[in-house]
């Protein structure tokens, strides 16, 4: 069979036996329908707007270049718009019949009868599905960037009102260096923003048009390729025949940003787990993010978190699948099949999960005393405190941080804390390590080890200092909503065209109808004539 599904003619050198190439014995075998048929049409939902859509701009661009003659066009234009106004799900889509395009071409046809086989003409089924695919993606891409959007602005948010909220930073599940949770969460905010303008770049790659690119070399029926691509609201279209047919480095990228973007989200969500525990209690998750056990009363369990961290891992597996069946040789179908489901779904996924993200978000209560009491507890000092002796001291990093390391581990043993250390301790560290007097015998170093006195230091750029991260919380939220509105722009005027496309069939059905009316009045009128001129 032709990719249009119409029988092909036997090569003059096919070989004897069953024919390869020639019309089909009979209908497609029950295994075939079960696997491969079933799988394309349970797509089917997602693709039935855009297959609407693209049908009906084909159409016009047929008409408006005289291929398809305006009485054909207008019966084909209404079964259209009753397609456009029935639900997929009451739409005969039937894997007995073969991909979905085969039970909307039969469908169509027991309506029209050979009017609708105008549908093929200078574009294969693929054609179709493919617009198809692009114009529920670029919805459902958008979408996800005003997801990606609204969680760092509430990241941000959450950032602001906490950059006093002293904490000790981890690294390895261990105090690093005093901070804020204000400066913890902007690190997160930042990623999120890059992952949804990389998506939003991504959403450039997916609004252009593969309409009229023919099998592989175009067709000599659509010598303007603008026009498809106006109707349906696309920027423009993909520039060579074949590869618009065939790309797919741009639904890798979309794949691969939108993994990203929940990976970032599973870091945030592990982090919060962790902090979430008895041990830590730095955060407490909302009851609606929760749930409790059905068996030990204790336990609260931030399930939210759980789900956030399995759709990462999902998001990776789909990008992996989706790589491992797209390295087929070019112009094979295998590596779109599976994308017509697997792309939306995913993206689907992206934006329930990162949504999910902005709810655990909005609703964290945060422990600011739980956080100051392990900060208070611990030595994240140390670090500064060695710098102070190597500069005050007049000795090189290495002997600083040794001396402030035998000081710690010694007053750790004794179950002091950090903000306990003082100058006669550093003097015994400094004898037992190199013997050597730091001149700081009875040196009072509060002000040196108090946590939100090193934290205010950090007024550098990207720094923990409190007014540092108040600008940068500011500075992404204001991104955030840069980005969101561009994003509703976008909504709104893919909303626009589609919605004038379908206002186009319209007008076309109501004024080929009057023109069929006038016609059939001229016909009339010319019997007429041709009665009164013999009965004279």
């Amino acid at each position: 069979m032709t990719d249009d599904g119409l029988p092909s003619a036997p090569s003059a050198h096919q070989r004897s036996g069953p024919d390869r190439l020639g019309p089909p014995m009979g209908g497609p075998a029950q295994e075939l329908i079960d696997s491969g048929f079933a799988l394309e049409n349970a797509d089917a939902p997602l693709l039935h707007s855009g297959l609407n859509l693209a049908d009906i701009a084909h159409v016009i661009d047929l008409h408006e270049r005289r291929v398809i003659p305006r009485p054909a066009a207008g019966r084909l234009m209404e079964v259209l718009l009753k397609a456009v106004h029935t639900s997929p799900e009451d739409f005969p889509y039937d894997p007995a019949y073969g991909e979905p395009y085969n039970s909307r071409e039969r469908h169509f046809t027991e309506q029209i009868g050979d009017d609708a086989g105008w549908l093929h003409a200078g574009r294969p089924r693929r054609e179709a599905v493919r617009i198809a695919l692009r114009l529920h993606v670029r919805a459902v891409l958008e979408d996800l960037v005003e997801d990606a959007a609204g969680l760092a602005h509430a990241i941000a948010v959450l950032a602001g009102r906490h950059s006093r909220t002293w904490l000790p930073d981890q690294t390895y599940l261990q105090h690093a260096q005093p901070s804020t949770f204000g400066h913890y969460l902007v690190s997160f905010a930042y990623p999120i923003l890059r992952d949804a303008e990389r998506l939003m770049d991504a959403l450039t790659w997916v609004n252009t048009s593969p309409g009229g690119a023919g099998c592989v070399n175009g067709s000599r029926l659509l010598a303007d390729r603008n026009r498809v691509a106006d109707l349906m609201g696309f920027d423009g279209f993909i520039e060579h025949t074949r590869d618009a047919m065939w790309q797919i480095d741009g639904l890798i990228a979309t794949l691969s940003h939108a993994s990203s973007l929940l990976t970032t989200q599973s870091k945030l969500a592990e982090d919060l787990e962790i902090w979430a525990s008895n041990e830590f209690d730095y955060v407490t998750i909302a009851d609606g993010y929760s749930r409790s056990s059905v068996l030990m009363p204790q336990k609260r369990n931030p399930y939210a978190l759980s789900i956030i961290r399995g759709a990462a891992g999902t998001m990776i597996g789909r990008l992996t699948g989706f790589l491992a069946v797209s390295k087929s040789p070019s112009a094979r179908s295998d590596n779109l099949i599976y994308a017509y489901g697997e792309i939306p779904r995913a993206l689907d996924l992206a934006g329930r999960t990162t949504r999910l993200t902005g709810g655990v978000i909005r609703s964290l209560t945060v422990n600011a005393d739980k956080m100051w009491a392990a900060l208070e507890s611990g030595f994240s000092q140390a670090t500064d405190l060695a710098e102070f002796v190597m500069q005050t001291c007049q000795v090189d990093y290495r002997t600083a941080y040794q001396v402030i390391g035998i000081a710690v581990r010694e007053a750790s043993r004794e179950g002091l804390r950090g903000i306990d250390l003082d100058g006669t301790r550093l003097e015994a560290a400094a004898r037992q390590y190199a013997g050597i007097s730091l001149g700081l015998e009875g040196r009072d170093l509060s002000e040196i080890l108090d946590p939100r006195r090193i934290v205010e230091t950090r007024t550098l750029s990207g720094g923990a200092a409190p007014p540092v991260v108040e600008e940068m919380a500011a500075d992404c939220a204001e991104k955030a909503e840069s980005l969101r509105d561009r994003a509703k722009a976008r909504r709104e005027a893919f909303e626009r065209a589609e919605a004038a496309l379908v206002a186009e069939a319209e007008k076309f059905v109501i004024e080929a109808a009057e023109a069929a009316e006038v016609r059939e009045t001229a016909e009339v009128a010319e019997a007429v004539e041709r009665e009164n001129d013999a009965g004279s």
